[in-house]
């Protein structure tokens, strides 16, 4: 009732305007919120490949016309493969990204004529992050537990879709590669969203058995900021305006709407 209310009286406004183009503004189409992730069971002839942390890569790059900004959270990626070498549509997975590594570099030009400047480490772009993502308590605006939780940008995967060599099993060569597309939920900032992440998988065999394989994005996960809640705040950590609205203003030119993630990363036979 009240929402019906309020179109009532926001049209007798745009009424008494002179029909002047009046409109609501659309809100940001949000992801759903979400706890955190657990692992798709797994088939019960999978094997079992633990994620080598040390040696991830995880990084990003958002590209717009004054400023290029890249981030780089290696080492910062774990979880466990459960793969099914006989059927790898069958296979399932959980990985995470520790955003208290994420290290953002900056390039900033004049206009889009000139050329950008030297790649590097930027204080204020990381101060930024942390505050845009929630990752650091802030008291009355944050606990340690959003914090904590807010930390972690988890993928759980439900199917490899479009794989190459579905019986991997079969095959014969130490080295085996396979093209596949993985699907299931991610979640950043507390809200999950359906995506699919184009994939090359490189299993090192050693016999009949599997030993490990390298898994590495063929193209970006493409993230939207503004579908997961990722928005300007201050150094309070308090909500300032909307990405959409920062782009229009005061980030023209600066920032992007999405971040392209890139996966690289070697799980070993458990």
């Amino acid at each position: 009732m009240r929402d019906a209310k309020y179109r009532l009286l926001l049209g007798v406004l745009c009424l008494g305007g002179t029909l002047s183009g009046c409109k609501e503004k659309p809100s940001a189409q949000l992801a759903p919120t979400a706890s955190a992730l657990q692992a798709a069971p797994a088939a019960a002839s999978a094997t079992h490949f633990s994620v080598d942390s040390p040696s991830s890569k995880v990084s990003f790059l958002m590209d717009s016309p004054l400023e290029k900004i890249d981030g780089d959270a290696s080492g910062g990626l774990s979880g466990d493969l459960f793969v099914d070498l006989s059927d790898l549509g069958k296979s399932t997975a959980l990985v995470k990204v520790d955003l208290q590594k994420l290290v953002l570099y900056q390039q900033k030009r004049g206009d889009e004529k000139a050329g950008y400047s030297e790649r590097k480490k930027s204080d204020l772009q990381n101060e930024h992050a942390r505050n845009w993502l929630q990752i650091v308590p802030r008291a009355g605006d944050v606990t340690p537990e959003q914090a904590e939780a807010n930390r972690w940008v988890e993928f759980k995967i439900d199917k490899l879709e479009a794989v190459s060599v579905p019986n991997l099993a079969a095959g014969t060569g130490s080295e085996r590669k396979v093209s596949a597309t993985a699907t299931g939920e991610f979640r950043l900032h507390g809200r999950k969203q359906i995506k699919s992440a184009k994939l090359e998988l490189t299993f090192d065999y050693q016999g009949d058995k599997a030993q490990s394989v390298h898994v590495k994005t063929v193209e970006p996960l493409a993230i939207g900021l503004e579908e997961f809640e990722v928005n300007p705040r201050d150094d309070a950590g308090k909500f300032v305006k909307s990405l959409t609205d920062a782009l229009s203003s005061n980030l023209k030119g600066k920032v992007a709407q999405q971040a392209p993630i890139v996966l690289d990363f070697t799980a070993t036979a458990k």
